[in-house]
């Protein structure tokens, strides 16, 4: 896996090289330029959403993983097209497509820690209902706690 890591940058500027020969240097220079504003933009966008989707649910009292893992990938894909080159982009697309993301992201349950606490729910089917909602039972949120009052 480290290997990946390494050879990354190589494949990149291998691929950014071979759209400047096939296009031009500028061509290339503007798909690195586009592709971070796109990025940044992104981010900033999907981060400022997820700000306020957080404080709704802290408001309401209910934690939604799934949205919050959603928008995490979203910024991800946002990070990856920061990253010059057509690999990383590619893998952006890959992310910002919906089901896709899902498909990759949703291989079994959510489980998400905060600060030591774990929680977990099973992902939504397409009318918005986990499985154990469709079975007329509640979710279920499994975790631990400590109070830090004492």
């Amino acid at each position: 896996m480290r290997w990946i890591f390494l050879l990354l940058p190589w494949l990149e500027l291998w691929t950014l090289i071979e759209l400047g020969a096939a296009t031009s240097a500028l061509t290339a220079l503007g798909w690195v330029f586009l592709s971070l504003v796109l990025g940044l933009t992104m981010i900033r966008r999907q981060g400022l959403n997820m700000l306020q989707q957080m404080q709704r649910e802290a408001d309401s009292g209910f934690f939604t993983p799934r949205l919050l893992m959603d928008d995490l990938a979203l910024v991800s894909s946002g990070l990856l097209l920061m990253v010059p080159g057509l690999i990383t982009d590619c893998m952006a697309v890959v992310m910002l497509i919906g089901p896709l993301r899902r498909k990759l992201l949703g291989l079994g349950r959510w489980q998400v820690e905060v600060e030591g606490a774990s929680f977990s729910a099973q992902p939504r089917s397409a009318d918005g209902a986990g499985e154990s909602q469709q079975a007329g039972q509640p979710t279920t949120l499994e975790g631990d706690f400590r109070r830090l009052d004492d």
